[in-house]
């Protein structure tokens, strides 16, 4: 299992493991960012549209934690985005991940406090565009993620995005056990990240009715809405998931979807409406089965990993 823990991703975060925490807003907050990172891999606290002061808070939260690295994922379509990169800088966060636009107009002030940056990307052109604007890695996202979601799948975008770019690619979207890991570095990833398996992390706050869908969901349980409003999203189906996809076959105008989605994550996550809250998860919920402990869940993940490489490596040379 050696191998599979010495990548440049770990040089370059301190790491055990190449293995990142998804930055889902109203889940990751300092419990579970600190949980995962004391299990060897890196923890992340979602800004999402939290107050600066609820994000500072969190990240003192986590300090207090663990002494093992931790990011913050910053929501750069967010009202908060430039109030939240202030924080990040002043409290001297060492990783940020970014996502749902482009990191460039922070990029200066992130570099010059020696914050490393870690964009989401849904294209090998973004990939580029990020990297020239000062990137240090990227996260390569395919469309079978929970959240807001592009258009290529994961086994499509990460090696082309591995061959566009010279700087560490973690893949994202459809990784959930061992196979899934094994499956990222074999197609030119650095490491993957991982949120759908970490909602179910014991450390993780989210309801307990959230946590039990996920647990119940099958393969084939997952929608995509919000397409016409050009921020696509995929949750699990539930009523809003009905209502959604009734309104833009209607022809709903982008102002009255976005109205609708208004607040409904927070719904689901903090106050356990998962019939009319979005209730977001990736397709690989299906596989979901078990609640473990954040350390259980990184080591399981990189002991099924490495047994499967050399499986697959003892396999090729008979």
């Amino acid at each position: 299992m050696r191998t599979l823990y010495g990548s440049r991703l770990c040089r370059m975060l301190g790491l055990d493991y190449p293995i990142i925490q998804g930055g889902m807003a109203w889940v990751a907050d300092a419990s579970l960012a600190a949980a995962v990172s004391d299990a060897g891999a890196l923890g992340i606290i979602a800004a999402g549209n939290a107050p600066p002061e609820w994000l500072r808070e969190q990240i003192r939260l986590a300090r207090a934690f663990t002494d093992r690295p931790f990011g913050v994922n910053i929501m750069l379509m967010s009202q908060t985005a430039r109030a939240a990169v202030d924080v990040v800088c002043e409290e001297r966060v060492s990783v940020v991940t970014t996502g749902a636009g482009s990191p460039g107009e922070f990029m200066s002030a992130l570099k010059a406090a020696g914050v490393i940056v870690i964009p989401v990307v849904a294209s090998s052109a973004q990939a580029r565009r990020v990297v020239e604007s000062g990137a240090d890695a990227v996260i390569a996202e395919g469309y079978e993620s929970g959240g807001h979601v592009g258009e290529l799948t994961t086994m499509a975008l990460v090696p082309q995005v591995a061959d566009a770019v010279d700087v560490p690619v973690i893949a994202a979207g459809g990784i959930g056990d061992g196979r899934g890991v094994a499956a990222a570095l074999c197609l030119g990833a650095d490491g993957v990240q991982l949120g759908t398996r970490f909602l179910v992390a014991t450390e993780c706050t989210i309801h307990p009715r959230y946590k039990a869908r996920v647990l119940a969901a099958r393969d084939s349980d997952t929608a995509v809405t919000g397409r016409s409003t050009g921020h696509p999203v995929r949750c699990l189906k539930n009523r809003l998931v009905r209502e959604f996809q009734r309104l833009e076959r209607a022809g709903a105008p982008p102002e009255t979807l976005e109205a609708l989605g208004e607040g409904k994550l927070a719904l689901a996550a903090r106050e356990g409406d998962v019939d009319n809250g979005s209730v977001m998860a990736g397709q690989i919920a299906g596989l979901v089965r078990d609640e473990a402990s954040a350390e259980e869940i990184v080591r399981g993940l990189m002991a099924q990993a490495a047994q499967i490489i050399e499986a697959v490596g003892l396999r090729f040379r008979d």
